[in-house]
């Protein structure tokens, strides 16, 4: 019998600790199923975040390495520079990068570092219980916003891709979401996009994924996505923002 559908390479056999309905687990394989079409398995070099993701070196069938917390671009970006021809990529949170990292995220795409971001963002903290995160939604409820985001006192949320789209160095920039069949699709194809270019030399690549938490948000699963396309995918628009070889790919 054919096989139509099994585990990435990319992947170990080790069950993951993720909650009931987190989206962790799907954005996993589809960078580890990127990797295995790209045949970059074995050229791979992880980073992992702190955060809910902290145990990603258990997960990828590739080598990996632990940096503290927010410091994952600037240890990505010696694993590049100390060895330009393997496959560098950073897995992170909301809090991660965009929080105690944003100084990293900002100068590595500024530099236009040879490196894949994989970001994502649940509007939320998770592994420390739910407080509020730099991309918490106006009004949402968290640990730490009880009573909704007040952004006269936070501010507004942070917009990441269309913060870093600004910079004239990122190579490719794109939010995608893994709420449904389609978007998962989606999500698929930019993340290989992303690698594709960074194999091929052509920079920095960050990958947004809006995602849910259904433990901290309070919801069950199904409600969680809900939850999402409703409200973040009205603020945290789907799209590519920054593609600086788009004309090149539309001739081949």
């Amino acid at each position: 019998m054919p096989i139509v559908f099994e585990k990435p390479k990319g992947l170990t056999a080790a069950p993951q600790h993720y909650c009931p309905g987190c989206t962790h687990g799907i954005v996993h394989r589809l960078v580890a199923q990127s990797l295995d079409d790209l045949e970059l398995t074995d050229k791979a070099v992880g980073v992992a975040p702190v955060g809910c993701a902290v145990f990603a070196y258990n997960y990828f069938n590739c080598d990996m390495i632990q940096a503290a917390h927010g410091r994952a671009p600037a240890v990505a970006t010696g694993l590049k520079r100390g060895n330009p021809d393997s496959i560098v990529f950073t897995y992170q949170g909301d809090g991660d990068l965009a929080a105690i990292g944003t100084a990293e995220t900002v100068q590595s795409a500024c530099r236009g570092e040879n490196i894949t971001i994989i970001f994502i963002n649940n509007a939320i903290y998770g592994m420390t219980g739910g407080q509020m995160a730099p991309t918490t939604l106006p009004g949402q409820v968290t640990q730490t916003s009880p009573y909704g985001r007040d952004v006269t006192k936070t501010g507004m949320p942070i917009k990441v891709c269309e913060l870093l789209s600004t910079l004239e160095m990122p190579a490719y920039i794109a939010r995608v979401s893994v709420d449904s069949v389609k978007h998962v699709r989606e999500a698929q194809k930019a993340i290989t996009k992303a690698f594709r270019y960074q194999k091929e030399g052509k920079g920095f690549g960050l990958i947004e994924v809006v995602s849910s938490c259904p433990t901290n948000w309070g919801m069950n699963p199904v409600q969680a996505l809900d939850w999402l396309r409703d409200n973040m995918l009205a603020y945290y628009k789907l799209g590519v923002y920054r593609d600086k070889f788009a004309k090149e790919e539309d001739v081949k």
